[in-house]
């Protein structure tokens, strides 16, 4: 039998921590293990977690892929961790946390962003001196809100850490970010690669934010080996390797092989994305894509959408329904529900631009307020909010054969063909779902075999480890993508009233 190359690939995102065991030698997933997150919710927009129970999910997930695979952890050669993108961990001079993380959905910040903004020059500002527009969601604002609404913890702050580069300190000791993630703070420029140092010395003139940041390293460096009594806790070898890691949607990049140009990822998860690999700094001029920097070298042109499965849930909770039931309900539907439209703005919305919207009911008639009417608004509602953002990336000049469609809402058919006939491309998905954690796999493979002088290539072991599955190939239907075209033209006029 061949020698096992075991990894332990990790992602942290809202709802809870995801971890699977990969052989980078045969390409197999050997196990997967899952622990769930809590979030601390405001009605001010604000959304939070506590990051000890990351720290927890993180345990308890790698434990339990571990003995999924049936694998020994001393055997594990590295480690990658995949983390939601722009959340703000503050530690002290000790290392420990000072407060609840602010997330990514949290849109209490919005006013300081909006400051922030205007400081910068808008928009055309922001693009020219960054590389990309601040969003509420961004970190920068949540550094400006901190200092604001709690002076005492701003000047107890030592290091300024993405969710991400919080788990590798935590692993490692060692603070680090790479250019992927810092991408989605705010105070990166994605051109030259660096921290603008100068925008933070424009919130603390004290310098305590720019000495507080990490160092930044390469997309093909480890952060360091796994400190013994925490290698000890999650039952593996402590000279394994921690690789740079990176935000969950450079992570889905490398999980879905798009580190080449001509790859389209979709992600289906709480928030939804939609990204293609470019080999060099194209800024769009249009402010709601982000041209982030990828975790493997380049660059990243994404659109984020603030609702998708947690907008499809709360209309599952309001209708009692299991995810079974809902989906046989959205297939019952035609397509544009009968005149329902539903905006799903119930977290405000990055793209389109609305980050003060709510969501709203249009179209309702004593005819068709049905559950399946509504079940299926929810699904096009979120999907429309995706295609909207896909236009925008072609115009910027990028192509796409097929989309690969990855995350929870990947997994139900009548979702995937709707996708396809909305977007009037065909859809593929991976064998692997989980594909952010099987990218920090994969990337944690690539840092090793470089480590131990024997680099693998990238692409090799993309080509090896991610497998698409052909059996959930999705094409558009031509009469479909006709009526799915007539209802996004009527969500644009319905978006275009807010």
């Amino acid at each position: 039998m061949a020698t096992q190359q075991l990894f332990l690939g990790i992602d942290c995102g809202t709802q809870g921590t995801k971890a699977l065991i990969l052989d980078a030698q045969s390409g197999q997933v050997l196990g997967q293990g899952a622990a769930a997150h809590k979030l601390i919710s405001g009605a001010n927009g604000r959304r939070e977690q506590d990051t000890a129970q990351w720290l927890d999910a993180f345990t308890l997930a790698a434990r339990r892929a571990l003995l999924a695979a049936g694998v020994d952890g001393q055997d594990v050669l590295g480690v990658g961790v995949s983390g939601q993108q722009h959340g703000l961990v503050l530690l002290d001079d000790q290392g420990q946390v000072l407060r609840p993380a602010k997330l990514w959905c949290d849109t209490e910040t919005t006013g300081q962003n909006d400051r922030l903004l205007h400081h910068l020059g808008g928009e055309k500002g922001s693009l020219e001196r960054l590389g990309v527009v601040i969003a509420p969601g961004y970190t920068l604002s949540k550094l400006l809100w901190t200092k604001e609404q709690h002076p005492d913890i701003f000047a107890r702050i030592a290091h300024v850490l993405l969710p991400h580069d919080y788990l590798n300190f935590w692993l490692t000791g060692r603070s680090c970010s790479e250019y992927g993630d810092a991408s989605g703070t705010g105070y990166f420029n994605v051109r030259s690669r660096q921290w603008d140092l100068q925008l933070l010395r424009d919130i603390d003139p004290s310098g305590r934010l720019q000495a507080a940041l990490p160092q930044l390293i390469d997309a093909h460096e480890a952060v360091g080996t796994v400190l013994p009594d925490i290698a000890a806790q999650l039952g593996i070898n402590p000279r394994a390797l921690v690789s740079c890691g990176g935000g969950d949607n450079m992570m889905g990049a490398i999980g879905t092989g798009n580190i080449q140009p001509g790859a389209i990822t979709m992600s289906l998860g709480s928030s939804g994305t939609v990204y293609a690999y470019s080999d060099s700094p194209k800024v769009s001029a249009d402010a709601a894509v982000a041209t982030f920097c990828s975790s493997t070298g380049g660059w990243l042109p994404l659109i984020c959408t603030m609702n998708l499965t947690n907008a499809t849930g709360v209309i599952r909770e309001l209708l009692d329904l299991d995810l079974d039931c809902f989906n046989e309900l959205v297939a019952r539907a035609p397509i544009g529900c009968d005149g329902v439209s539903l905006l799903p703005f119930f977290n405000g919305e990055r793209v389109p631009a609305l980050p003060h919207a709510t969501g709203s009911l249009h179209g309702l008639t004593m005819g068709n307020l049905t559950r399946a009417n509504l079940c299926r608004a929810v699904v096009e509602g979120t999907t429309f909010g995706l295609r909207y953002g896909l236009d925008l990336l072609r115009h910027n000049g990028l192509q796409s054969l097929r989309i690969c469609l990855i995350g929870g809402g990947s997994k139900s058919p009548v979702w995937r063909q709707i996708v396809a006939d909305i977007m009037d491309t065909p859809v593929i998905c991976t064998e692997q779902s989980e594909a952010a954690a099987l990218g920090a796999a994969i990337q944690a493979a690539w840092c090793t075999s470089r480590a131990n002088g024997h680099e693998q290539s990238l692409q090799v072991l993309c080509e090896r480890c991610v497998k698409l599955d052909e059996t959930c190939e999705t094409l558009p239907i031509a009469e479909n993508v006709a009526a799915a075209q007539q209802a996004y033209e009527r969500y644009r006029q319905h978006v275009a009233t807010l």
